[in-house]
């Protein structure tokens, strides 16, 4: 898949991603768990008279609970659609008592009970247990993929725009857009040093950024000489251009290596003639459709109200002529588009900009392109309280060095750390898996106060503790690797600890769902979580070494199962699984 970073605007807008939508697999029954083996749709679908895909949403695998031990799905009657309408109450008991009476168990189905608009569905438990061993087996990373739910979901081609690094500015930990290069431009010239450029390039940027911006904030003439810098650039400067592209060059540099460590590869650098042409090819169009109106201050402005009294309006240009992000970020947009036809463009930015992607998305409708209803802005929130021992962190990189270092002294100092081939590379791993998921456990835009010694700990709800889960499954597969066959026998997976982790199993393509659905990762994070937890029971409880032959290679085959969705998960997320810490 292409991905590109955009890293030649004043604020480039950032990396894309575009890739087809998932198209794993077809049907829920006719690929994933069940082929018609264990999901009661088709029993439900005849008693009510409705095709099954009209079922596929109101079907769903019962949540394990420490209260209570179910294996099996539920039936939400009340949101099953009948001729366009939802059920009324008197209809959905009706229907509800109509589906418990007329309902039968049979070699899948061992009990059926429910009540209040809900029919429970008991699932065989040895059924249960030799499907989803050998349904995971059988499609290792692709588990999960091949279900209705996920093949109900837009198909085509996706852009996704994210991270926005500045041109010629170290990766922020937040990341907020700014305008740095016009500053930059003229104030290298003051505070530059060519020696420093060549040793430290970026770190040099920054200092004159520091340093220039200091001094705009108290002399309005190098305000004005950052305004005439970046209308030169734009106006295609020979010189402006050539620091530009000095500039560009070493930010690439540096966003390559700092990418690498977070596993994000580029194939493609675009962006460069959005300065020249293309902003100015928006204001055009604009100005062609009667759009660009002029405000009292000399600026370019479209009007958003409805009324057309221009009480309310978004600035796309200066009075100088330059352009703003927002010309810039429709310039991107219909070029994206253009080139790509994708199907879907996300956009994913603090939640300071969600203003900003409102007028973006509005004008583009204005301006007549129907694809911006398939434009959507993902905001996330800030995160606080981040520091080293260095003190306050501004910089990405930092933040992964600290990590890793944290993570190189909690390795020494543990007891059960295992000899390693290379420990900084671990390091680098499980430190990263620690700040991703203590990022992603709670809704994107919340805020939320980073802690250290809470997203370090080897227990608990973190990404430490998911790698160690993983590394303790691996070791204990390549302990028991004489043992190893894929056949086994259900029966002897019939505990209440297996039970859970297989039930919780039924629940991975429900969740891979609802994160496509509304672009949370959250629902990830917290199923593997919880299956990392069952594991950790389950290795206590259910030992492989010391039981009898049948048993110990049944319980090995539930706990690769469990290693090997772990895995899959974890890469979802960015996370790349450790075999040994």
């Amino acid at each position: 898949m292409p991905l590109t970073l955009d890293t030649d605007e004043v604020q480039p807008p950032a990396a894309l991603i575009t890739a087809p939508l998932p198209a794993r697999g077809r049907k829920r029954a006719a690929g994933g768990l069940g082929g018609g083996k264990l999901l009661p749709g088709a029993k439900v679908s005849r008693v009510l008279d409705l095709p099954q895909e009209k079922l596929i949403k109101s079907i769903s695998a019962i949540a394990v609970s420490k209260k209570r031990a179910a294996v099996g799905f539920q039936l939400f009657v009340g949101s099953v659609v009948e001729n366009g309408r939802e059920l009324s109450s008197h209809d959905l008991q009706a229907q509800t008592q109509r589906l418990l009476d007329q309902l039968k168990c049979d070699a899948v189905v061992s009990e059926i009970n429910g009540g209040r608009g809900i029919v429970n569905f008991k699932i065989n438990q040895e059924l249960l247990a030799k499907t989803v061993v050998q349904q995971v087996s059988k499609d290792g990373s692709e588990y999960g993929f091949k279900s209705e739910l996920l093949s109900s979901l837009p198909r085509g081609k996706m852009l996704v725009e994210f991270s926005s690094p500045n041109v010629a500015k170290r990766f922020h930990v937040g990341h907020l857009r700014s305008t740095i290069i016009g500053l930059l431009g003229a104030g290298f010239q003051q505070f530059g040093c060519e020696e420093k450029l060549k040793t430290n390039p970026l770190q040099h940027l920054f200092e004159v950024y520091v340093q220039v911006n200091r001094v705009a904030e108290k002399d309005e003439s190098v305000q004005k000489a950052a305004q005439e810098f970046l209308r030169r650039l734009e106006g295609g400067d020979p010189q402006a251009l050539s620091m530009w592209q000095h500039f560009r060059a070493l930010s690439i540099e540096e966003y390559d290596r700092v990418y690498k460590r977070l596993g994000v590869y580029f194939d493609e650098y675009s962006g460069e003639s959005f300065f020249q042409d293309k902003s100015q090819d928006i204001l055009k169009l604009l100005e062609s459709k009667g759009l660009l109106l002029k405000s009292v201050k000399g600026t370019g402005v479209v009007d958003l109200s409805e009324k057309g009294d221009s009480s309310s309006y978004a600035t796309v240009v200066r009075s100088d002529g330059t352009s703003l992000y927002i010309t810039r970020d429709l310039a991107a947009a219909v070029d994206r588009m253009e080139k790509y036809h994708c199907e879907r463009m996300i956009y994913v930015t603090d939640k300071s900009q969600e203003n900003h992607f409102q007028h973006l998305f509005q004008i583009l409708r204005i301006m007549g392109y129907s694809w911006a209803e398939c434009c959507r802005h993902v905001p996330f929130g800030l995160v606080q309280g981040m520091k080293t021992r260095r003190g306050d962190v501004l910089f990405l990189e930092d933040v992964l060095d600290e990590a890793r270092t944290r993570m190189l002294e909690n390795m020494a100092s543990a007891k059960t750390t295992k000899a390693l081939d290379d420990p900084h590379d671990t390091a680098e791993k499980v430190g990263l898996a620690a700040l991703i998921i203590q990022d992603f456990r709670g809704p994107l835009l919340s805020d939320y106060r980073f802690d250290w010694d809470w997203a370090l700990q080897s227990r608990g709800d973190t990404g430490v503790f998911l790698q160690y889960t993983h590394a303790r499954l691996h070791s204990l597969e390549e302990m028991c690797s004489s043992e190893t066959s894929c056949d086994f026998n259900p029966a002897c997976l019939q505990d209440p600890q297996a039970l859970s982790i297989l039930q919780h199993l039924l629940r991975y393509d429900e969740v891979l769902c609802k994160s496509c659905e509304d672009l949370q990762p959250k629902h990830i994070v917290n199923y593997l979580l919880t299956l990392s937890h069952l594991a950790s029971v389950a290795h206590q409880a259910l030992p492989v070494k010391g039981s009898a032959a049948e048993v110990a290679q049944a319980r090995l085959q539930l706990f690769k199962t469990v290693r090997s969705v772990l895995a899959s998960g974890m890469a979802l997320l960015g996370i790349k699984p450790v075999r040994k810490m």
